[in-house]
């Protein structure tokens, strides 16, 4: 039987071929997929099965298509968070763990002075952040918001046995509906809402062909979701409380620019991701919101 490493290196060029960004971890992850171990346990996995050469052929093939990795293995590491994730919910980027941290921050500083922060995630997708701070952050009140019917069930999965609240709306109206006793008490607000133009040529096949459009799209600057979130926030956070939000690295000056021209907000700042591209604003409510 062909060695498992064998297989891996071949699988690696088959995948270096098709153009596959990350070809070695990937082939890596699939096999360790198939073999049912984790990737640091291939070295010990032993001898394969003899249904794992095509198992594990028929997941590189779907990799090769371009078919995202997460989807394949329904799984999406995040933090301290292992995620379901497939078809139709936005997968977590590693980027984004910094905006959670943002957020994580805050409301364990708010814990720390002997409050219950309380903290809602806009455009929650699988549910990265909410879960993220809901797990970190004890005591705290999490509240997740998504509307798109796919998205919302894999929400669900992950948020099952959590301390979140799961909410099935729409940011821009969420307010007046199941937030609106929420009004002037929130902490923080944090989002990684949809944030390209609708003109942009994006060129990845996993992005194109698989993340939802809901999740991508947003207006002709791609900052329309950013200005639905900004009001919304606006309404529900307390003075002092803090928006955290996300954005594409050429919006480092746009994005801020949509909570300071509102003269709602104080210090309002913009903040670099592990990189040194811009990646996520952050402001504080300024005064008290308005019913």
């Amino acid at each position: 039987m062909t060695a498992v490493r064998d297989l891996i290196r071949d699988a690696t060029q088959r995948l270096t071929d098709h153009g596959v960004p990350s070809p070695r971890h990937d082939a890596e992850v699939l096999a360790a997929h198939v073999l049912g171990v984790e990737r640091s346990q291939l070295l010990t996995a032993g001898e394969p099965p003899v249904s794992f050469a095509a198992g594990y052929d028929a997941l590189v093939a779907r990799r090769a298509a371009r078919e995202p990795l997460q989807h394949i293995t329904g799984r999406a590491h995040f933090r301290h968070l292992t995620l379901q994730v497939g078809p139709g919910v936005f997968v977590p980027r590693p980027e984004t763990e910094l905006t959670a941290g943002a957020a994580i921050a805050e409301a364990q500083a708010i814990a720390d002075d002997g409050r219950v922060p309380v903290v809602v995630d806009m455009f929650s997708g699988s549910g990265a952040i909410a879960i993220s701070v809901a797990r970190e952050v004890r005591p705290c009140v999490v509240h997740a918001v998504e509307a798109e019917d796919d998205a919302i069930e894999w929400l669900r999965r992950n948020a099952a046995g959590q301390s979140v609240v799961v909410h099935r709306d729409d940011v821009g109206g969420i307010v007046e509906r199941s937030m609106s006793m929420l009004i002037g008490t929130v902490d923080v607000v944090v989002a990684n809402p949809p944030y390209v133009p609708v003109d942009a040529v994006i060129r990845e096949p996993e992005v194109v062909e698989h993340d939802p459009p809901a999740a991508l799209w947003s207006g002709p600057d791609g900052l329309d979701a950013m200005r639905v979130l900004e009001s919304a926030a606006a309404r529900l956070l307390r003075t002092g409380g803090l928006i955290v939000a996300e954005h594409a690295d050429v919006q480092g000056t746009a994005a801020p620019e949509v909570f300071a021209r509102t003269g709602r907000w104080a210090d309002v700042a913009d903040h670099q991701d592990l990189n040194g591209r811009p990646r996520f604003v952050t402001a504080r409510r300024a005064s008290e919101p308005t019913r």
